[in-house]
């Protein structure tokens, strides 16, 4: 081939030809600290139990999960953040159990305080939808609608005794107008003034939750369109993450994480406050699935998928994989 001139005069593969030359240019980088592990434990087990839509995830018993939370800790993931699992006779159209001080998530949340104390930042799940016999996330009304501001009721209470159990953080996720500015309220008003919210600011009713509900056993009847965001609708997030900062969010999230990089952007671009990010069951049930059939490389999708919601400007990630990809950076020095 005849070279006229300096052509190509701007040669940005010189930038990529060796890979400390790529790590030294490297934009994005993803660290231990950026993550943050979702864990459930589980009432009334002996031994952890496999989630089978989940390949390498379980049920945690109390014991379990404190190892669990020691190994995150060695690893340096940042948190953990727990959902319980309740014995299905404990089920009741309230979700009573998640109020109950000695609830399975509460118990949860003192043992891993107990065993790592604040080494790790202890977030809790605050949503009804573990604990009602009807599997949605808030109390119904008679003709089966999920009355909004009777849930807000039940989540005071949900922010109160898992503020007491412990929790350096709690997360309201049920999609309800309101839930950040009452939890807010309740903390206040009950002497946890310093405990954090991460408000689940743009949760979309998804198509990748199947494999969670497996993960909490749940008993949903019907679905949540009418509570979680379409995923038709962009600029809604927006109203909502205006929303829940007015009311005292400390940080934001949204969920799912890969098939709303869009929607991640946006967030980010618009707050000052951490922004989080969950890779959520399906997502992680898919790179799973597709790596055991040969059919991409599982190591090398898991840190690429990361590395995709941390460049779309998410500082923490919630992902099933955190303490293996925590101790998987640690060992390459990244």
């Amino acid at each position: 081939m005849t070279v006229y001139g300096n052509f190509p005069g701007s040669r940005p593969r010189r930038l990529r030809t060796t890979p400390a030359m790529r790590r030294m240019v490297a934009e994005t980088r993803l660290d231990p600290a950026n993550l943050i592990l979702p864990a459930f434990v589980r009432e009334g087990i002996g031994a952890p139990v496999a989630i089978s839509a989940m390949p390498g995830v379980v049920q945690h018993t109390l014991d379990t999960l404190r190892k669990a939370a020691v190994d995150a800790v060695s690893a340096g993931v940042s948190g953990i953040m727990l959902f319980g699992v309740p014995e299905d006779a404990k089920k009741d159209a309230r979700g009573t159990a998640g109020t109950d001080p000695e609830g399975i998530l509460q118990l949860g949340l003192r043992a891993v305080r107990q065993e790592v104390g604040d080494d790790l930042v202890v977030m809790s799940d605050l949503c009804l939808d573990e604990y009602t016999d009807h599997g949605h996330c808030g109390v119904l009304t008679a003709d089966g609608r999920v009355d909004n501001d009777a849930t807000l009721e039940r989540y005071a209470e949900m922010a109160q005794v898992q503020a007491d159990a412990g929790a350096h953080v709690v997360g309201p996720s049920g999609m309800m107008d309101g839930q950040v500015g009452v939890v807010r309220d309740a903390l206040d008003q009950t002497g946890h003034e310093d405990v954090s919210i991460l408000a689940y600011t743009a949760k979309y009713s998804s198509a990748f939750y199947g494999p969670f509900r497996e993960a909490v056993g749940s008993s949903l009847k019907g679905d949540r369109k009418t509570y979680q965001q379409d995923p038709a609708n962009a600029r809604e997030s927006l109203r909502e993450l205006a929303l829940d900062l007015d009311e005292g969010a400390d940080m934001v999230m949204v969920k799912p994480a890969g098939p709303y990089l869009d929607i991640l952007a946006k967030v980010a671009d618009a707050v000052d406050v951490p922004v989080a990010a969950y890779q959520i069951s399906g997502e992680y049930a898919m790179i799973e699935a597709a790596a055991e059939k040969g059919w991409i490389d599982r190591d090398a999708a898991i840190l690429e998928s990361l590395t995709g919601i941390r460049r779309a400007g998410a500082q923490m990630i919630l992902t099933y994989w955190a303490t293996e990809v925590a101790q998987r950076l640690g060992r390459s020095g990244s």
